[in-house]
């Protein structure tokens, strides 16, 4: 099998333009012995690409769109991106239709599958559901999309991937490039993956055929990988430095309260006052002072001197 490499292909997605194999992998998600691929119709959007957002491939099969995404890092968000993509894929599916006329339009029942192979520890199975990003929670959600993601990292979903040889073998290609790439840079990484499990093996066909391409997309998803995962321990660090900030400074100013509670009850006014106050060294300040004041008048009469008077604003405590 020859394939011809797309801007934003995967392995994963070169993999399964070739139907026999596609089908393979949906009678081991679905259970089912399907050896027809007459009636299965790859229809993933052009350049996989659509509104900046890739789908490795979808399908029409069995009265159902299919779609199918690995990844390598962990996305709640796939309900919501799953969401747009078919909406898509459905408006093309519909084009010709009378959608305001009497009769009902039939749509094929959508189907959505994540196949997992990060490096994050992950169950072996997990359901993401759009419901999940409402902002106000409802007991029954008047519009739903459900994502399953699959873990096909060695030791889980070992039925899938024993009925599916190409997942199975390509999970164990992917594990080896990563392996290798611990130790040396990605390019003799993917070259030391491609040649042994060409040699055992693995993928075999599909690298011998594929190996130039093989090597530049494995090379591309790899950093891209890596690049990601980065962005992500950046923003997680970010985040972390500033909660503990945030946390400090709201200390302060709890503090500050209870020490005023002692002295008798607490305008909702200077309540609002102490807990706007981002600025460390005043919060410091205001805490000394709370301590030695005899009175809340006091402490009040100190804060406008020294800082003037400020509007109160709504705040919710």
């Amino acid at each position: 099998m020859r394939v011809k490499r797309n801007y934003k292909d995967s392995i994963f997605r070169m993999l399964y333009l070739d139907e026999k194999e596609l089908l393979s992998l949906y009678n081991a998600v679905n259970g089912t012995d399907y050896t027809d691929v007459e009636n299965l119709e790859i229809n993933t959007l052009q350049n996989a690409i659509y509104m900046n957002m890739k789908n490795d491939v979808s399908f029409l099969f069995d009265f159902q769109v299919n779609l199918y995404e690995q990844q390598s890092t962990v996305n709640p968000n796939m309900p919501l991106r799953d969401l747009i993509y078919v909406s898509k894929l459905i408006q093309n599916m519909v084009r010709d239709c009378d959608l305001y006329g009497s009769a009902l339009v039939k749509i094929p029942a959508p189907r959505f599958v994540v196949f997992y192979n990060g490096s994050e520890k992950q169950p072996e199975r997990k359901v993401y559901r759009l419901s999940d990003s409402f902002s106000k929670k409802q007991d029954e959600p008047e519009l739903e999309v459900i994502v399953t993601v699959l873990n096909i990292n060695a030791g889980n979903n070992a039925e899938i991937l024993g009925k599916c040889k190409t997942l199975r073998e390509y999970m164990q290609y992917t594990d080896r490039v990563r392996c290798y790439a611990l130790n040396m840079p990605i390019e003799e990484a993917v070259e030391c993956a491609i040649t042994e499990c060409i040699n055992e093996g693995i993928l075999a066909e599909f690298l011998k055929k594929n190996r130039a391409e093989a090597m530049e997309v494995s090379i591309f998803e790899y950093n891209e990988e890596l690049h990601l995962a980065n962005l992500r321990r950046e923003g997680y660090e970010e985040g972390l430095e500033q909660g503990i900030t945030q946390g400090i400074t709201q200390g302060k100013s709890l503090s500050i309260l209870e020490l005023l509670d002692e002295l008798g009850d607490v305008s909702e006014e200077l309540k609002v006052r102490i807990l706007e106050q981002t600025q460390d060294d005043v919060l410091s300040k205001w805490h000394k002072l709370a301590a030695r004041a005899e009175s809340i008048q006091e402490f009040e009469k100190f804060i406008k001197e020294q800082y003037g008077d400020k509007p109160l604003i709504k705040y919710k405590l």
